[in-house]
C-alpha cells in the first residue's frame, strides 16, 4: 500500500478577532484626541497662575450656591444656600462655625469655601457674603464657574 504525502498547507490568518480590534482602536482614538474649534489668529501671552494648589482632600470643601431660587414662591431676590437648606447673610457666619466644630483640630484650618455664584448676582451681595467669611475667618474661598459649553 502507497502512502501519499500531503503537500497542502493551511496558511490562512484567524480573522475573527480582527473586527474587535479595530473597534478598539477607533474607540480609544475616539476618546483621547483633541478637536480644535477655533484657530488662533492672534498673539496670546496667558498669564501664569502661580497660586494654583491641588487640593487633596475634597471633604474639607463647603460649597455655597448664590442665586436667585427655582421656586416663584420664594421670590426673585439671590438667596444663599449651603447644605441644601437657605440661610441668611447674617447667619452665615454661625453655619461655618458649626461646620468646623464637627471637623478634628488639625482639620479646621484647612477648610475651604467653595462659592458658586449666578452670573446675574450683584457684586455687592458677594462683597457681604466674603465680610460675614472674614468674620469668622473662613480665609480659604474658591470660586467655581462651570466650562465654557461646545
Amino acid at each position: 500500500m502507497k502512502y501519499q504525502k500531503k503537500n497542502s498547507t493551511d496558511s490562512e490568518v484567524p480573522t475573527a478577532a480582527l473586527p474587535d480590534i479595530i473597534f478598539m482602536l477607533l474607540f480609544f482614538f475616539m476618546v483621547s484626541t483633541i478637536m480644535r474649534d477655533t484657530e488662533v489668529k492672534v498673539k496670546q501671552e496667558l498669564p501664569r497662575a502661580e497660586q494654583l494648589v491641588k487640593l487633596e482632600r475634597k471633604d474639607l470643601i463647603v460649597n455655597i450656591y448664590v442665586g436667585k431660587p427655582k421656586s416663584a414662591m420664594l421670590g426673585t431676590e439671590p438667596l444663599i444656600q449651603a447644605d441644601g437648606t437657605y440661610i441668611k447673610l447674617e447667619r452665615l457666619g454661625t453655619w461655618i462655625r458649626e461646620v468646623r466644630s464637627n471637623l478634628e483640630e488639625s482639620e479646621k484650618k484647612q477648610l475651604t469655601i467653595s462659592l458658586k455664584v449666578d452670573k446675574d448676582v450683584r457684586m455687592g451681595l458677594v462683597i457681604d457674603i466674603q465680610a460675614e467669611l472674614r468674620k469668622v475667618d473662613a480665609r480659604k474661598i474658591i470660586y467655581q464657574s462651570p466650562k465654557k459649553q461646545e
